[in-house]
């Protein structure tokens, strides 16, 4: 009698395929250093992954002539040529790369292809994957067709709409980060969508942080108000909406203080309407986190996210919050609990929101410790085994899929 198979007599290959460690590649047109939240997030994800031992291989632009990136356990870059982002400085697109893909993928199979943006070199492995049959996941993580309103490019907001549908629909599963940009995608005609949400480190974004000496630097006393944007300063982000909303705090509180952080195309057009506003340049890490903690109101006027993690790192600093709602405020914000919503794209009401906040400074200590005990409750960690988990389903169907065809054709 043949004694039990056990998981230590297996291959990895052979391991059934919720105790595998999977070969993973990651595409992606924006990594860190570079910040904004697509890089911040992928940056995230990649590291849980290396860390529950699966093989990741990341392809990704150079981002400069010195971009060597170090070795890491678990953690394989490939480097490809980029070419910057026309009116978006600091960013780059991968170029196109199908064939070196394909030769890249068919000397060492990948068990899955995860392509993360939707730019030349994103488009390319999936082509690539298609063509090697490989699985493909994709994420939807940035609504360029709405970013080209905001450009003086509206004419080109359907045409890109359908390309991002085209694109995505190649894909075996496409993730999105909350139900409400789930049920817009799936309006629009896209499928086979997951949402896979975001946590928050409240260890790092911990209202602990706050700092006197910083809110003197920004010439802002202990009981000043210090009004607090963080994000890309870019036409995108509403921040016509942002001066004016601090415009009508700023009458009803003359020592309130806006304070901007972040970098873009449209910062030196800011510093010029507000030249007596605090501009912090982009932060990262500890420093982030203190700007957060110093300040005592957060508004978020963008329209055009598809989650908006500063929105969390704001919640766990223990700031009261005015945004839209949807995306994230959608998903986290209570209204009057532990945050204030307008209705989307109601910019008087959400400037009354703002002002209120500005006016109530026990509303504002309520908000703001309900917002940390909320944001205390989004772990990383189950949203790490998700990813995961949707990941190994992915490559189980895949493979069972095949193992059928190949049961039809009689090779089995």
């Amino acid at each position: 009698m043949l004694k039990p198979m056990l998981a230590a007599d297996l291959s990895i290959d052979q391991l059934p395929v919720e105790h595998r460690r999977l070969r993973l590649a990651v595409v992606t047109e924006t990594y860190p250093p570079e910040i904004n939240g697509v890089a911040m997030t992928v940056a995230r994800f990649v590291r849980a992954l290396q860390a529950r031992e699966h093989q990741v291989q990341l392809i990704r632009p150079r981002q400069s002539t010195t971009d060597r990136p170090e070795r890491e356990t678990n953690l394989e870059q490939v480097l490809r040529p980029g070419v910057p982002i026309p009116r978006y400085a600091g960013l780059k697109m991968g170029l196109p790369a199908k064939s070196a893909l394909k030769r890249l993928w068919s000397l060492k199979r990948p068990d899955l292809v995860h392509v993360v943006t939707e730019g030349p070199l994103g488009w390319s492995a999936v082509a690539a994957a298609r063509a090697l049959r490989l699985p493909v996941a994709t994420d939807f993580h940035t609504n360029f067709h709405s970013y080209s309103l905001h450009y003086g490019l509206g004419w080109l907001k359907r045409p890109i709409a359908a390309y991002l549908r085209r694109f995505h629909s190649q894909a075996r599963l496409t993730l999105v980060p909350s139900l409400s940009i789930r049920r817009e995608l799936e309006q629009a005609g896209f499928r086979n969508l997951e949402v896979v949400a975001r946590g928050v480190d409240t260890q790092l974004f911990d209202p602990a942080r706050r700092s006197a000496a910083l809110r003197a630097a920004w010439g802002v006393g202990e009981a000043g108000l210090a009004v607090l944007y963080v994000g890309r300063v870019a036409p995108e982000k509403n921040l016509e909406l942002l001066l004016t909303a601090h415009q009508a705090i700023a009458q009803s509180r003359p020592d309130a203080r806006l304070v901007v952080v972040g970098e873009g195309p449209a910062l030196e057009g800011l510093r010029a309407r507000a030249p007596d506003a605090v501009y912090c340049g982009a932060r990262r890490g500890e420093e982030l986190a203190m700007h957060y903690a110093s300040a005592d109101v957060f508004l978020f006027p963008s329209l055009t996210e598809t989650f908006g993690n500063v929105l969390l790192e704001a919640m766990a600093s223990g700031l009261a919050c005015v945004a839209f709602d949807y995306a994230a405020a959608a998903e986290h914000v209570h209204h009057g609990v532990n945050g204030l919503k307008a209705p989307y794209g109601d910019a008087q009401a959400f400037i009354q929101a703002a002002v209120r906040l500005a006016c109530e400074t026990d509303l504002r200590r309520t908000l703001g410790e309900a917002a940390r005990s909320t944001a205390l409750g989004l772990s990383w960690e189950r949203i790490y085994a998700r990813l995961e988990g949707l990941f190994l389903d992915l490559v189980r169907s895949h493979e069972v899929y095949h193992e059928k065809a190949l049961l039809r054709s009689g090779i089995g």
